[in-house]
């Protein structure tokens, strides 16, 4: 059998915001990780328009297509061509979960929620002459899954070809979130077996991992196994979590002994009644400072996440958002317009308050303002979004930032990771057309080589800046 599997490229490939480096950093885990269940006779191939031009002139069996919001209509379309060559069309990922009813004319069979569990039964059904129309997922378990098959991966495409996934989910439960709704009606949070995932990492080559995990820390005692297991290993690697993982007990401590040398954490917001309204409530008890001062005592960068547009916001939200994190060093920011995404808990409410201003699918880029605003106008949400990374990502605020450490090894770190994803795009540019983009590997690792401060960085006495924190002010 002759089976593609495609991710389409997402709007953003084709927009003003374009930035190949972005987008060419993981491969597609996800539809490698269902192709481990395919027969070792079936030929197999996955492409990425990301990285790569798509090839419709050849005529597979199946075609598995991932789906997500800002690719739907161009997923919708690649399917509509497929079957009318013949071909099998199956569609599954975050936007038909959400969307069922909008993808199933576009595809044979569509599957909602994670396919671990349902792709295998699928493709008996296929085989049989019996495929159903929907599968979904039932049973919440990583026991038992059969290796990534990563020699379909295009490796030298990619800057970071190492990423994996050891968890599925996430224990918390924010409003915005699609995760409650592609999990739905069974674990919303699961782990691998700790010597699966081990077994994983030791296949992999080199020395850096990036883990795609919604919360690595999220379950104590996988993530401790974890860790332990992965000490001596000499791996340097980048994950995310939430402030309470970074602050509970001593495992950040273990990550980074392990080699974790870069986080991503969702602050988000610092007003506790935008909290409130998200139901984050893991951030509504914790010291932001507190966890920025941690992470940079074990010599972890840090990647700020923002998100701008809620309903407590007013027109300072944008500046003291970037002078916090200039302040705190964060080594990188990422800033989000509040997008309610279809299926989650805030579009419901939008919705229902007739918020929603439209339904064109390719502005849910987090980039543009799809709802009805308020304490902000549309414009000035939008215009402050812009501003915020130009200023932030400003070569006067990436020193100052970097100038915040005291060590001089992490002050050259922090420069240089900051200033070359978002300094250097002709460069990027250059290698990924030349195919060069994963010799940049040893650099990568060389930046996120272990570095520990003789104390806490300069930010102890940062300057004056008045924040709102879980209810309390912090200076």
């Amino acid at each position: 059998m002759k089976v593609k599997m495609i991710l389409p490229a997402l709007t953003e490939a084709e927009s003003p915001f374009w930035r190949p480096i972005k987008y060419s950093l993981f491969p597609p885990l996800g539809l490698a990780t269902l192709a481990a269940y395919l027969d070792p006779d079936d030929l197999v191939e996955i492409q990425d328009q990301h990285v790569e031009e798509l090839y419709l002139d050849d005529e597979p069996d199946l075609v598995v297509i991932q789906v997500y919001i800002t690719n739907a209509y161009r997923a919708y379309n690649i399917a509509t061509h497929y079957r009318q060559k013949g071909a099998y069309v199956v569609l599954g990922g975050l936007h038909v979960t959400s969307l069922p009813q909008e993808a199933m004319p576009y595809a044979d069979s569509i599957f909602l929620g994670p396919g671990e569990d349902t792709f295998p039964q699928f493709l008996q059904d296929f085989k049989n002459g019996t495929p159903q129309k929907t599968y979904r997922s039932p049973i919440r378990t990583l026991a038992g899954l059969p290796p990534v098959r990563r020699e379909l991966i295009k490796r030298n495409r990619y800057l970071v070809p190492n990423s994996l996934v050891v968890t599925r989910g996430c224990p918390h439960h924010c409003d915005f979130c699609y995760k409650d709704a592609f999990f739905e009606g069974g674990k919303s949070f699961y782990t691998q077996l700790v010597d699966d995932a081990l077994a994983e990492i030791e296949r992999l080559p080199g020395r850096h991992l990036y883990f795609l995990d919604d919360h690595l820390l999220g379950n104590v005692k996988f993530a401790t196994a974890l860790f332990d297991g992965m000490r001596g290993m000499n791996r340097v690697f980048q994950a995310a979590s939430t402030l309470d993982g970074i602050l509970r007990g001593n495992l950040i401590e273990k990550a980074a002994e392990a080699g974790l040398r870069s986080v991503f954490v969702g602050f988000e917001t610092f007003s506790p009644e935008n909290l409130r309204q998200s139901n984050k409530r893991q951030n509504m008890v914790n010291d932001y400072q507190k966890a920025v001062n941690r992470l940079h005592s074990l010599g972890i960068m840090i990647n700020g996440s923002f998100v701008f547009g809620l309903d407590h916001d007013n027109t300072d939200v944008f500046k003291r958002t970037v002078d916090w994190g200039v302040q705190q060093a964060l080594t990188t920011a990422t800033y989000h317009i509040l997008t309610p995404y279809p299926g989650t808990r805030l579009f419901k409410e939008m919705q229902k308050n007739g918020r929603i201003m439209t339904r064109n699918w390719n502005l849910y880029d987090t980039r543009n303002v799809v709802y009805q605003t308020k304490g902000l106008s549309q414009q000035e949400l939008k215009d402050g979004y812009d501003w915020a990374y130009r200023e932030f990502y400003s070569w006067r605020n990436i020193f100052r930032a970097s100038l915040r450490h005291e060590s001089d090894k992490h002050k050259l770190k922090h420069l240089l990771y900051s200033g070359g994803w978002k300094k250097f795009e002709p460069f990027w540019n250059f290698l990924i057309k030349t195919r060069g983009l994963n010799h940049m590997l040893p650099l990568l690792e060389a930046i996120l080589s272990k570095v520990k401060p003789a104390s806490s960085p300069s930010m102890a006495n940062p300057e004056p800046v008045k924040l709102v924190l879980a209810g309390a002010e912090k200076s």
